[in-house]
């Protein structure tokens, strides 16, 4: 079974639940991945909630980029090992609150579709996928992510809407 670990600080609003979401939203993204035989092994995945100001910190450190950004993945499993049912750590996904709510109001998405995506976005880039070498690793990465999102009853994320003036 998977495990997955979750810790919200202060910002995120309290009313929703934080863990419960993750934990949907790891499972979805695995099921729909190149790897669907770890939802039923003992993987792990730790998501962590956050402000801006340590996912700033932890992009300078691990990226070199001084800024925040919306999700940050720290994959710590191979990716030979991934094939397998096995219990590993697939790694860590922070979400920075004030850059998740901002970019959720500027798409006029509920924040927790938002948070939902941006946790498939990040289990995804645990699990090797990528959107940054190649245009067919981005799609197959938007495609994952769409399925993923859909079982979880979250619309196309990449779906532009057109506004009639």
């Amino acid at each position: 079974m998977i495990l997955v670990d979750a810790d919200v600080s202060e910002e995120w609003d309290s009313r929703t639940d934080w863990p419960a979401l993750a934990e949907r939203s790891v499972r979805a993204a695995i099921a729909h991945s190149r790897y669907p035989q770890l939802v039923d092994g003992e993987a792990e995945v730790s998501v962590k909630f956050t402000s801006n100001e340590e996912v700033r910190a932890l992009n300078a450190q691990w990226r070199g980029k001084d800024k925040a950004t919306n999700v940050l993945s720290f994959p710590m499993a191979e990716e030979t090992a991934l094939g397998t049912p096995a219990g590993a750590m697939l790694g860590d996904v922070v979400l920075a609150h004030g850059v998740c709510a901002a970019e959720a109001a500027e798409k006029a998405v509920p924040v927790e579709h938002h948070a939902s995506h941006l946790v498939v976005h990040g289990t995804l880039h645990l699990l090797g996928y990528d959107h940054e070498t190649s245009e067919a690793d981005a799609d197959l990465m938007e495609e994952t992510e769409r399925q993923a999102l859909a079982s979880v009853g979250i619309a196309d994320p990449y779906e532009v809407t057109e506004v009639n003036t």
